[in-house]
């Protein structure tokens, strides 16, 4: 049995497991590891998606360490799988001995953002709807935040793009609705109850979740704040090597 802490490693929206291939082999080859799809995200999921919510997810993940029979887990999480994660701190913080969150929101603190975010999303999913995934992706894609991911190679970003283009309109637009930022409980307000040692991981082009990074920060009892250079939101695709580093 590895001596290493097992890793439980939770996708971000439009993701899949496949999104972790690349931390997955820089770790070392003993190490335990699951990356679930979250709900939404593969064809098993997505019919049970709307009775589940936000907080059904963080049960579901729960359960799954569970039933691994892990003990001492290292959970990290991207963006949703980030919220994910905060959820699960947050809610069975028996379950776990330290964490990774990278570029994650801990909840909207005010019904006039969780309006405008509700608003918002329901553009997306009308997109999503009306056109299909592929001009959904190409303008998800396109937006500021992820804008650094020009740089990366192209045969890299056609690789993701081709895993994405994977999912089915129903599985992304019901993740959005249920499992989108409005949809999760104000997670800032108990952040100061997570007594593990937490790193927070950020691109340091992502100037929006540096922000929000560093505020968490200041609400945590046991946390290193981790700016990765030269990347941008999606740290786990355009620096693998850094998060690998972290989760050994």
């Amino acid at each position: 049995m590895s001596s290493r802490a097992p890793l439980l490693l939770l996708h971000g929206f439009a993701g899949g497991p496949f999104a972790w291939d690349r931390v997955v082999t820089s770790l070392h080859p003993d190490r335990r590891v699951l990356r679930p799809a979250l709900l939404g995200h593969d064809v098993e999921s997505t019919a049970a998606l709307g009775a589940a919510g936000f907080e059904g997810e963080v049960e579901r993940m729960a359960e799954l360490v569970r039933q691994a029979d892990w003990q001492d887990v290292h959970v990290c999480g991207y963006s949703l799988g980030g919220r994910v994660a905060l959820g699960l701190l947050v809610q069975h913080p028996e379950l776990f001995a330290r964490a990774t969150v990278i570029g994650a929101h801990p909840g909207l603190a005010t019904e006039r953002e969780r309006s405008e975010r509700l608003a918002s999303d329901a553009r997306w999913i009308a997109l999503l709807r009306q056109r299909g995934c592929e001009a959904f992706l190409e303008a998800w894609e396109a937006q500021p935040l992820f804008a650094s991911q020009q740089r990366l190679p192209e045969e890299l970003r056609d690789a993701q793009r081709a895993a994405r283009r994977l999912h089915s309109v129903n599985g992304l637009a019901s993740a959005m609705d249920h499992l989108g930022l409005a949809r999760m409980p104000n997670y800032g307000e108990r952040l100061g109850e997570i007594r593990i040692p937490v790193t927070l991981m950020v691109g340091e082009e992502d100037t929006k979740f540096r922000a929000v990074a560093g505020d968490m920060a200041s609400r945590m009892a046991d946390v290193r704040l981790e700016i990765v250079p030269g990347a941008g939101h999606n740290v786990v695709l355009e620096n693998p090597a850094a998060v690998a580093r972290v989760l050994e």
